[in-house]
């Protein structure tokens, strides 16, 4: 037995709400009781149980119309009925309705004892199973995010920083860069790491469904309102909420985002009490927040509540030293899903790749490499397996590679070299600016100017 197990005993006989209380509490659990079905139901409402034993006979609401009221085989609890044993006929109603077990009364303690065990038990392996299905899908490499340029380095760094702590955090980036990947590594690299994380795209659900995906609601909050639901609030309770597109969310409902963030608080659409909720919020846009504020289509209070912590994911231009190394791991997870056996990209098509501009990012590279496995008849993606997009863009400034060369540690040395050269020329020679332009510290370039034989003076 566990205290974190919390429990609600509903009986109208005040005897058996103590004798069942103090048994419990004995034996570990976190205990509160209600009169009736009626200030159950108020109390559930307001606040999260396991465990709910409920009697069957009660005055203003019965134990089968708190069993509806909560959802019935969609309440978030595990519901145990307590019955006369003339009741058998209704005890077996609740049953199908949606109640875990049961027992008679008069009880005896051992067997509220082992009933309880043992639905305590369903609730450790239900929520163990949905750990460990989590654990299954953070754990696999595809999810992991691919660079080793030093502004993906940095980043990394900025992750490791930010994950410990609570604090919500606003990530910036274009569409395809990869805003929920990251949000998933600072979920995975931090303590809530074991809880759910949760995302939701703000602009993806009609601003009516909205709240009520959020919060959730009561039964007959509204027209199609048949039964209690659980927002993703509630069901991110110990983790993370990922709110992408975070710039489309309407104004009444950011209203309410700022008071879940100041109070650690939502209410159900159609319910007059709050809930107590425990979620670390992070936030992705590629929209400027901050004309958004300025335009007053964004709460300023809002924006300066989510941009606690701000990270910014560069685009896939910014970064083509990553390209070899993101064509070749998703060339690996194709093959694995795909069944086939593409190992390598010929000389000329990593050129055009590493030219394009990749407008649509990450995404669209990876779209772009699985289409040219597909359609590949051999072991190699040649440049006609790419599209005429790719093929027929003006190159971008900056190296040109020579074909048939492959080793993406040589890529890695020219792209570089090419970039100092370019920075160093931008600012007159100037070490400590192009070393900002570079994103690297002032040592490293240094380091960097004698291993590649470059003079700074030359560019003055």
């Amino acid at each position: 037995m566990t205290s974190s197990t919390r429990v609600l005993i509903i009986d109208d006989e005040e005897s058996v709400r103590l004798q069942l209380a103090s048994l419990l509490k004995r034996k570990g659990f976190s205990v509160q009781t209600a009169r009736d079905g009626e200030d159950g139901l108020a109390r559930f409402r307001a606040e999260k149980f396991d465990i709910v034993l409920t009697d069957l006979r009660m005055p203003n609401l019965d134990g089968l119309g708190f069993l509806e009221g909560i959802g019935g085989r969609e309440a978030e609890a595990a519901v145990i009925i307590m019955s006369a044993y003339g009741d058998m006929e209704l005890a077996t109603d609740a049953i199908k309705a949606g109640a875990v077990d049961y027992f008679n009364k008069p009880y005896k303690n051992d067997e509220v004892l082992l009933r309880m065990s043992i639905v305590e038990q369903r609730i450790k392996l239900k929520r163990e199973n949905l750990r460990l299905k989590r654990q299954i899908r953070s754990d696999e490499p595809y999810r992991k995010i691919i660079g080793q340029t030093s502004v993906m380095e940095n980043l990394f760094r900025t992750v490791d920083k930010i994950a410990e702590f609570k604090s919500t955090v606003l990530i910036h980036g274009e569409s395809g860069t990869g805003k929920e990947l990251l949000a998933r590594a600072i979920h995975d690299s931090s303590p809530r790491a074991k809880e759910p994380f949760v995302a939701i795209n703000c602009g993806a659900i009609p601003e009516n469904l909205l709240e009520s995906e959020l919060f959730g609601h009561v039964k007959g909050a509204f027209t199609d309102a048949v039964r209690n639901k659980q927002g993703l609030f509630e069901e991110a309770e110990g983790g993370t909420l990922f709110l992408d597109e975070i710039g489309e969310l309407p104004l009444g409902l950011q209203v309410k985002l700022l008071r879940v963030l100041q109070e650690n608080e939502i209410r159900r659409v159609g319910e007059n009490k709050s809930r107590k909720v425990d979620v670390r919020i992070l936030a992705a846009t590629i929209r400027d927040l901050s004309d958004m504020v300025r335009n007053g289509t964004f709460r300023e209070d809002l924006f300066y509540r989510l941009n606690v912590l701000s990270v910014k994911i560069p685009p896939l231009r910014e970064r083509v030293e990553d390209i070899p190394l993101l064509v070749n791991h998703f060339l690996n997870h194709c093959n694995e899903k795909l069944g086939t056996s593409v190992s390598s990209v010929d000389g000329n098509a990593m050129k055009l790749m590493m030219e394009y501009s990749w407008p649509g990012n990450v995404r669209e590279l990876e779209n772009l490499v699985e289409r040219a496995v597909i359609l590949c008849d051999g072991d190699e993606i040649t440049a006609d397996l790419l599209t005429d997009k790719v093929r027929s863009a003006p190159p971008q400034p900056g190296t040109k590679l020579p074909e048939g060369l492959l080793s993406i540690k040589k890529t890695v040395r020219m792209i570089e070299e090419d970039l100092i050269r370019r920075a160093l020329d931008e600012t007159g020679g100037n070490r400590t600016r192009a070393a900002k332009l570079l994103e690297i510290s002032h040592r490293t370039l240094l380091y960097k100017l004698k291993d590649y034989q470059i003079d700074a003076d030359s560019f003055s």
